[in-house]
This record gives C-alpha cells, structure tokens and sequence, in this order.
C-alpha cells in the first residue's frame, strides 16, 4: 500500500508539472503529457527510487533521474510532437522533474525504506575488510627454528 501512495503521488506531482511546461508553455497535449508521465513515473520509480535511492544516496539518485528524464522525455516528444526543438522543451522538463525528484528521495527514505533497512534489506555501506588466517603467517617459533637448521 506505501509503495501504491509513493507511486500515485509521484505520478500526481510529475503529470501537474509537465502539463505546466509542456502542456501550457509548448503547447503539447493533455494525453501526450499524461503518456510521458506514466512512463516516466513508472521507469523512474523502478530504477531510481527503488533500486538506486537505497544503495546509494540523494545526490546518485537524483542526477540518474536527470538522465533518465532527458531521456524518456526526448525520445517520447520526438515521436509525438513534430516541431523544431524537442530538446529544449526535453530539458527544461528533466529540470524541474529533478527538483521534484530531490524532495521526493527525502520522502522515500523516511517513509518507504526506513521500514526495509530495519529488515536488513538493503545494506548501503559496504565494508570488506580482508580476513588472514594462522595458516598464512609464520609462527615466530617455526621462523627461528628454520634459521637454526639453515646456520
């Protein structure tokens, strides 16, 4: 249910903002905002908030959702507007996405993986430390005594 309300409100938030920028400053239609939105809101939420966010921090997170935005934005605008600068409405659209998105990683950590991280699901700092063992360091005794039979 936590993950239905994050993804609603996610898909909320970016529909109101690209009919804002495409939908009233370019003039794209309500329909071709509301395919981007779900797209974008769908592949961001899986790659982004929930594969990224809890391995990494705010700052990854966000700058992948940057290019993913640019991305899905300008391919989708391409193939649905016939115009001269798909690029431009592309990138001020990832612009104000990633706004949104950097308040929204605040959200989904206190209240999405706050809760996985007490399950011991995600583990966001790695620590390897290198384990020896007796049988790879000599013994101080077998060092003199192999001394001994060498003099």
């Amino acid at each position: 249910m936590r993950h239905i309300k994050a993804i609603s409100m996610k898909f909320i938030a970016t529909l109101v903002l690209l009919y804002a920028i495409l939908g009233l400053i370019y003039g794209m239609s309500f329909g071709s905002v509301f395919m981007i939105s779900l797209v974008l809101g769908i592949t961001s939420y899986i790659i982004g908030d929930l594969f990224l966010l809890p391995r990494t921090n705010n700052t990854i997170a966000t700058i992948a959702d940057f290019g993913l935005a640019l991305l899905v934005i300008w391919v989708m605008t391409e193939s649905m507007v016939i115009g001269d600068n798909e690029f431009t409405y592309s990138l001020i659209s990832a612009i104000g996405v990633v706004v949104f998105e950097s308040f929204f990683h605040k959200y989904m950590a206190i209240y999405i993986h706050s809760e996985s991280r007490e399950d011991g699901m995600y583990i966001k700092n790695f620590r390897y430390q290198t384990e020896a063992s007796e049988e790879f360091t000599d013994n101080i005794s077998d060092v003199e005594k192999r001394n001994d039979v060498e003099r």
